[in-house]
């Protein structure tokens, strides 16, 4: 068995482009427009896996636009998306300049979630040991749910 990818619905791809693309650096690998089926997917990859996103199709998280307008729940029993990064508080601070609430702060050094323009939880997490607490993490407060 191989992973290959989570897929999210979206509802605005102008929005989720600029965070999952822009925000975040996803890399766009492919995209599918389906007139008789009303859907566009757009398949993204993290910038350690364009290579292999581009190569293998995998792994790579699926942006699913319906062309006809709906109403999608939070679905917490969706999970997260996980993805390490090589600097936590420099990530969590371009993402709170880009306007994204950063929910669960990295008060560890570790971990934090923020939440896509959809609300899909995404978990950061540090590449390799825990950075040492700093401010203004350490003392920032969680916000909503994630």
């Amino acid at each position: 068995m191989r992973y290959l990818h989570t897929m999210v619905r979206v509802t605005d791809v102008d929005a989720s482009l600029a965070f999952f693309r822009d925000l975040l650096g996803m890399t766009e690998i492919r995209r599918t427009e389906n007139e008789a089926g009303r859907f566009t997917l757009i398949f993204l990859a993290s910038s350690d896996d364009v290579e292999a996103g581009r190569a293998h199709s995998a792994p790579l998280v699926e942006l699913t636009y319906n062309w006809d307008p709906e109403v999608y729940g939070e679905g917490r029993n969706f999970g997260h998306l996980a993805y390490e990064v090589d600097d936590i508080y420099a990530t969590c601070d371009r993402l709170m300049k880009g306007g994204v609430t950063i929910n669960r702060p990295p008060r560890d050094g570790r971990m934090a979630f923020i939440r896509s323009p959809d609300n899909i939880s995404i978990e950061l997490l540090q590449k390799g040991d825990a950075l040492p607490p700093a401010e203004p993490w350490a003392s920032m407060p969680n916000t909503g749910k994630w």
